[in-house]
């Protein structure tokens, strides 16, 4: 039986990744912290181990020697500044620790959960052989998972056998706080517009079978972008707006708009403290529309495109069995 270590395994990917490896037959491993909430991965088999990626200590104890995979898929995808020293420390020095840990426990294959992200914010289509800019951009995020990316490298240069995964904007059950907001948003007739840009996405199921198929087939110290499904963002809320019987605004938010709307919350978000919805970080993404085909791992790794139709439903699906949403009429 293959064995497995995951980090992030009570979130949106690390769930539905210890998911599919109980479907594939690997003994898990899942490193929680004492504050996760534990109730969604209990439904799973996993052996659950309290650390942090943070606490080099914790994190060594937890990993077990000569493990067949290490998922490192926890980060921090936060876009506000004021949290940006948490985010820098979960991300960079938490991959850190990772990579260390795995050096000293002799993992057999490291699996980096990276994101279209750590190539910053680019013109046109972006495959893996599209430079970088990350390093120099002002939006955390972008330049923190460049930085945990350049962690894995460091570690491959020591004899680490590591493969850094990509994906673009995830889409699929268990979702608790990432695109699952803007169902929410809809339902509530709560949304002011429809950004300018577009995303690409891929299905989380896809994208976690791409991890899992990295650990035979990955090329060491390779990157694999998982996306594939391209939209505009008038496209993804005007189904999304089906799907919960409610009406969508047809009005486009131009880039300037969105930047003082985001400056505004922003400014509010500095008094009150409470985190804004739109931040002028998810304003500069939110403008721009980027393709990712994603051909490399489609070739490599077995990753299946899937209609943005088909992620969507099945996102909504689940939120409606977990009592998120109700059905629409």
């Amino acid at each position: 039986m293959k064995t497995a270590f995951v980090t992030g395994g009570t979130g949106f990917v690390g769930i539905n990744l210890i998911d599919e490896l109980n479907r594939q037959g690997w003994k898990v491993t899942a490193l929680h912290r004492q504050s996760s909430d534990l109730t969604y991965i209990k439904r799973f088999t996993a052996d659950l181990v309290e650390g942090s990626i943070t606490d080099a200590v914790s994190l060594a104890r937890a990993m077990p020697a000569n493990v067949d995979a290490v998922f490192h898929v926890a980060g921090n995808t936060n876009f506000w500044s004021r949290r940006n020293a948490e985010q820098t420390r979960e991300n960079v020095e938490g991959t850190r620790n990772v990579v260390a840990a795995a050096l000293e426990k002799r993992a057999k294959r490291l699996i980096v959960t990276s994101s279209i992200s750590a190539y910053g914010i680019q013109k046109g289509e972006i495959t893996e052989a599209t430079p970088s800019n990350a390093a120099q951009s002002w939006i955390n995020y972008q330049r923190t998972k460049w930085l945990a990316e350049e962690e894995a490298r460091k570690g491959i240069k020591a004899g680490l056998p590591a493969v850094i995964m990509n994906p673009g904007a995830i889409v699929g059950p268990y979702d608790f706080g990432g695109w699952s907001r803007i169902f929410q948003i809809i339902a509530e007739g709560k949304l002011p517009g429809v950004p300018p840009g577009g995303i690409s996405c891929g299905h989380v199921r896809e994208v976690v079978r791409a991890h899992i198929a990295a650990v035979e087939r990955g090329k060491i110290g390779e990157n694999y972008l998982l996306a594939g499904t391209g939209a505009s963002y008038a496209e993804m809320f005007g189904i999304i707006g089906e799907l919960v019987g409610k009406p969508v605004p047809k009005r486009l938010l131009p880039a300037p708009m969105l930047r003082i709307m985001a400056q505004a919350q922003a400014a509010l978000a500095a008094i009150t403290g409470k985190p804004p919805q739109l931040t002028p970080e998810m304003a500069a993404t939110l403008a721009k529309s980027n393709l990712c085909p994603s051909r490399k791992a489609q070739a490599e790794l077995g990753y299946r495109v899937v209609p943005l139709r088909t992620m969507l439903q099945d996102c909504y699906d689940w939120m409606v069995a977990d009592g998120r949403l109700k059905r629409a009429a």
